[in-house]
């Protein structure tokens, strides 16, 4: 066991655990952010995928001993008020179906969007290559992300 002092969503959150523990049940077990997912727990579902500083990254893989000083953001921090324009485009576009897979999805979506604000329809489809939905929206989720990105030019 040893003592990790992490920087989620903002805020500080010190917890004791072993340093291999995944970030996924830091998350889960010991701060009761359960917005993040388990899908299948070998980072090729989507469904667990947080922010690592800015990077879309699989927290299920991720030892809380490999974070080090680097800010985490789950799908509870993305907004206070559920108004990012992913956000706010999946609801326009109906996405969710079951809603299992979205937070990962709408993490990865963002990630994207942050380091592309304008992705073609290819760069999308290999973005979000790997974050699995098995209600099978992925034509509205493109959709959504389109509208984000104009939503985000808009903006800026």
């Amino acid at each position: 066991m040893a003592i990790f002092n992490l920087n989620i969503n903002g805020k500080q959150s010190q917890v004791n655990v072993d340093p291999a523990t995944p970030m996924l049940w830091v998350l889960r077990d010991h701060l009761n952010l359960v917005g993040t997912k388990y899908g299948c727990g070998v980072a090729q579902c989507g469904a667990c995928t947080i922010h690592l500083g800015e990077i879309a990254t699989r927290s299920c893989q991720l030892p809380v001993s490999g974070v080090g000083n680097q800010s985490i953001t789950t799908i509870e921090g993305l907004s206070e008020k559920g108004d990012h324009p992913v956000q706010k485009a999946w609801l326009e576009h109906d996405v969710a179906q079951c809603g299992y897979c979205q937070a990962g999805q709408i993490m990865n979506a963002s990630a994207l969007l942050k380091s592309n604000p304008t992705p073609s329809d290819a760069e999308i489809e290999s973005a979000m290559n790997g974050n699995i939905c098995r209600c099978a929206t992925y034509l509205r989720i493109k959709a959504a992300i389109k509208t984000a990105a104009k939503s985000s030019a808009a903006k800026s």
